[in-house]
């Protein structure tokens, strides 16, 4: 018998933005993603069709560089496309430790979207520090 194990917050988020599919159609989706993972605060959100670009890309991205890891076939340009985004998240790091783990690295920026994606790379930067991102699923 195994025991099973229990995926951390970080990895849950990863896997659960990487699995968004068809469910991040629009501004609205992504406003109700970032909320229920608490990646935003309660409220309206602006989000503009370049902010609904760069979530759609990065998630694409992460998808792309786990399906290529898992020995499947994967598109390139997304995962670049996806680099260049993770490039221009300004996050910083936590001289304490957190409290909460998707709190590693932390957003440096006020705009509500971009925080959100900056905790997802910051959660991606936790699972790929761990090895976890291995388990991580498309």
């Amino acid at each position: 018998m195994t025991t099973p194990t229990q995926q951390s917050p970080a990895a849950a988020l990863v896997q659960a933005f990487v699995s968004t599919g068809d469910g991040l159609a629009d501004r609205a989706d992504l406003a109700a993603f970032l909320r229920k993972h608490r990646l935003a605060a309660e409220g309206s959100i602006p989000i503009t069709m370049a902010d609904f670009e760069e979530a759609v890309s990065l998630r694409d991205a992460l998808a792309a560089q786990l399906r290529r890891a898992g020995g499947a076939a994967y598109d390139d340009e997304a995962i670049a496309r996806g680099q260049r985004i993770l490039d221009g998240l300004r996050v910083t790091v936590r001289l304490e430790p957190p409290e909460d783990e998707l709190e590693l690295l932390a957003p440096a920026v006020v705009d509500e979207v971009r925080r959100g994606l900056a905790r997802i790379a910051g959660a991606w930067a936790a699972v790929l520090a761990t090895g976890e991102w291995r388990a991580i699923t498309v």
